[in-house]
């Protein structure tokens, strides 16, 4: 039989007896001993980690606090939910349900919201990781959380992963030689044979999110793996005016506020950015001891928001680039 260590990734070939051979199948994990024989099998063992990105508790998004994105709403809906919840409508018209989503756009514009809410929504176990996660330091090791990642997903279908940050592990591939970009291309290889390999994926959907689309492999945005490439981009006008009402819903604010003028002062404002400047101005009533907010306020937090955020871009811009060591 081939025995292969995953800590050393070394591989051998060792004998064992007949009364074991036929306890063994193809994929068991077994303990050796320094002669590289068979002394024992081990039960099938998921990296606990992998368990641990199950989501337990639905998070509170949901669309309706989601603003300016309704397309991008529904054609998640139409990937993600449908075929969960109506697989015969596919069926009935003879097409297969789209495999899985892609999510891209500037930061601060929903993504990880529109997960989220999506989690809210359906039934099905939902499993939630960021990209970095699976940069591991030894060899065989991320690519190992990614089949258990979903393997915990098939034995929960039906099931929905969310894998934020993929750019982490998905980006183009370059000839470098050093162990660490070696490492994330096996990664992302092993994540490439779970979206379209031969074996059956099952009941499990894939949403994945990214701000930096131009740095994804081609070979992961071929259809099949992601069917719809959704681009979530900065709200305009109209879209500002409903996120600002959705975040300003509970607060306590003077009668004559102009949404639509606060929506025009936020130009080239995210979701996010949004968010903040809202939360910004209840805090300038709290510093004046005052209860209800007012239309200056959101005007002061949006020069304290914005330009500290183009301040803090300025800065990045002007900073020479560091060399890089291999």
């Amino acid at each position: 039989m081939l025995v292969k260590q995953h800590g050393n990734n070394q591989e051998a070939v060792t004998e064992v007896t007949d009364e074991r051979r036929e306890d063994l199948e193809p994929g068991d994990r077994v303990t050796i001993n320094n002669n590289l024989s068979i002394t024992g099998k081990l039960e099938r063992g998921l990296d606990a980690r992998a368990q641990a990105m199950q989501v337990d508790h639905s998070p509170e998004a949901t669309y309706d606090d989601i603003g300016g994105i309704e397309d991008q709403i529904e054609g998640v809906r139409e990937t993600v939910e449908m075929p969960l919840e109506s697989p015969d409508v596919f069926d009935s018209v003879g097409i297969d349900p789209p495999s899985g989503v892609l999510l891209h756009g500037p930061p601060g514009t929903g993504k990880t919201m529109l997960a989220k809410a999506v989690a809210n929504q359906t039934d099905a176990t939902f499993i939630s990781m960021a990209g970095s996660e699976l940069v591991q330091k030894f060899i065989g090791e991320g690519s190992k959380m990614v089949r258990d990642l979903f393997e915990v997903a098939r034995e929960n279908e039906p099931a929905v992963i969310f894998i934020d940050e993929i750019d982490a592990i998905a980006s183009q591939r370059t000839d470098s030689k050093t162990s660490g970009e070696s490492e994330v291309q096996r990664t992302m290889m092993q994540l490439l044979s779970e979206l379209d390999g031969f074996d059956d994926r099952g009941d499990v959907m894939i949403i994945a999110a990214t701000n930096r689309f131009d740095m994804l492999d081609e070979a992961l945005l071929r259809p099949g793996r992601f069917d719809r490439l959704i681009e979530v981009p900065k709200p305009d006008v109209d879209a500002r005016e409903e996120i600002f009402q959705i975040h300003t819903e509970e607060m306590n604010l003077e009668d004559d506020i102009d949404f639509e003028g606060l929506a025009e002062m936020a130009a080239d404002a995210s979701g996010a950015d949004i968010r903040s400047i809202c939360t910004e101005a209840g805090m300038f009533a709290i510093r004046d001891g005052r209860e209800v907010v007012s239309e200056s306020d959101f005007f002061q937090a949006r020069e304290e928001v914005l330009e500290d955020e183009e301040e803090e871009n300025h800065a990045e811009a002007s900073q020479p680039s560091s060399p890089a060591f291999a």
